[in-house]
């Protein structure tokens, strides 16, 4: 084994990790997606968040296999290398690095600018308010984290603060003030059906709850993975969905769905109706600083993926990309997301950038959740510190609902899509002549 890691983790600490790592951006703004694309209708809204979280939870138990099976550090990209290949190893670090990261990153910024575009008086709309600073946003946090600051832990601890206390207190104030709106029919509104609307809300709430993936990262460090960790999954997991719900029928109470499907940040627009202009400011501004941190964590970590690809010499620039400065801190790599980064959010899209990467980073977790059973298969005396319960069941539900999602963006939104398959691509000529470099 490559590292040892201390077990040192129990089931409290394994359960605020999973919460931890999911409650992000997506709970304040997915709504405005979800809404519009049902055109302001309530209850298929409502209902997604509870599927999106099962097909989470069973991607997170099914993935924390693989994890507790290959305890080597580098995630995903290492995971699917170690299953089937280099080359789609490759793949996977591949697109993580020029689309995923960056592209997420990217939409992050954006909705930040949008919201301090709007503290600031101007329409979330006005382009040339928004880039600057979405693209300062940027530019400033990749200068943090090049400088090797533990600045970037500080504003980890401040940002997660920050995203549970919005959620708190839209929740509590929310259900006492609001006046009461539909919150589960009509379904979908006028002109819109199910089967085809069904797809789009749910990749949008499938962004909100990204971040499982890094769930069973920690199996190596607990006391007993084997009984604790699908308990913590589950249990995380299921506190997630539950505020989900929870902060979304609050919304719901206070504006109706046809309201929020208008604004970009529903969370916001709630936060002003209950708690008055300079209320809603402050809550905005508590939001503002937890998009900040989940930008941070997107430049923090997915620079380590080129620059562990550059470290294999399967990059072009490697010897550049590989390059530490004196603080510990990859920065031609914390450079390369960053540069990438400010090219997608020229785009001033969010929603169209976290659908691009969502539905591309799915395809590699359907690969990982298909993964479970090969490895079930090739390698029954593997040791497995942590088996998916309900074997096989759980897998296949992951890997259905995982499915369903691409097989519905390919033909509901065929140019993203195909858009984020095409750059993925790229990465195989790239390989083949970075490994015929090497020879």
């Amino acid at each position: 084994m490559s590292n040892k890691l201390k077990k040192t983790l129990g089931f409290s600490a394994a359960l605020s990790t999973v919460v931890g790592m999911v409650i992000g951006s997506g709970v304040f703004f997915k709504p405005q997606s979800i809404y519009s694309t049902t055109n302001g209708a309530p209850g298929l809204g409502m209902l997604v968040w509870v599927i999106a979280g099962i097909i989470t939870i069973t991607a997170g138990l099914t993935a924390a296999e693989v994890s507790a099976a290959i305890p080597k550090t580098g995630g995903m990209m290492v995971y699917i290398e170690e299953i089937y290949g280099a080359k789609l190893g490759f793949l996977t670090g591949w697109m993580q690095t020029v689309l995923f990261f960056p592209g997420t990153a990217a939409a992050l910024a954006v909705i930040f600018a949008q919201q301090v575009a709007e503290l600031m008086g101007y329409a979330s709309s006005n382009m040339s308010i928004v880039l600057p600073i979405a693209i300062g946003v940027i530019i400033l946090l990749a200068l943090l984290n090049t400088v090797g600051s533990s600045l970037g832990g500080s504003i980890q601890t401040v940002s997660t603060v920050c995203k549970l206390l919005p959620l708190i207190l839209i929740i509590i104030f929310g259900f006492i003030k609001g006046s009461g709106n539909p919150i589960i029919s009509p379904m979908v509104g006028e002109g819109v059906t199910i089967n085809k609307a069904l797809g789009q809300v749910l990749i949008a709430a499938l962004f909100a709850y990204d971040g499982w993936i890094n769930v069973g990262a920690i199996a190596g460090e607990m006391k007993n993975p084997g009984r604790d960790l699908p308990t913590a999954i589950i249990g995380g997991l299921s506190l997630v969905m539950a505020v989900y719900v929870v902060i979304n029928l609050s919304y719901l109470w206070v504006a109706p769905a046809s309201e929020l499907a208008k604004v970009t940040a529903p969370a916001a627009l709630v936060a002003t109706k209950i708690f008055g202009p300079i209320g809603g400011d402050v809550i905005t501004v508590g939001i503002l600083i937890s998009v900040f941190g989940t930008l941070n964590g997107y430049l923090l970590t997915g620079p380590r993926i080129p620059y562990t690809l550059a470290k294999n010499g399967t990059l072009p620039c490697s010897e550049m990309l590989s390059k530490v400065n004196s603080g510990g801190s990859p920065y031609n790599s914390i450079w390369l997301i960053a540069i990438l980064a400010c090219i997608y959010a020229l785009s001033g899209q969010f929603n169209l950038l976290t659908d691009l990467t969502i539905f591309i980073v799915w395809v590699f977790y359907v690969l990982t959740f298909i993964g479970v059973m090969k490895l079930r298969r090739d390698y029954p005396d593997l040791p497995r510190p942590y088996k998916v319960p309900l074997y096989p069941v759980i897998p296949l539900i992951a890997i259905a609902g995982g499915i369903f999602v691409i097989l519905n963006q390919l033909i509901t939104a065929t140019t993203i899509a195909l858009g984020g398959i095409i750059i993925t691509l790229i990465g195989l000529p790239i390989y083949s002549y970075m490994s015929k470099q090497s020879n």
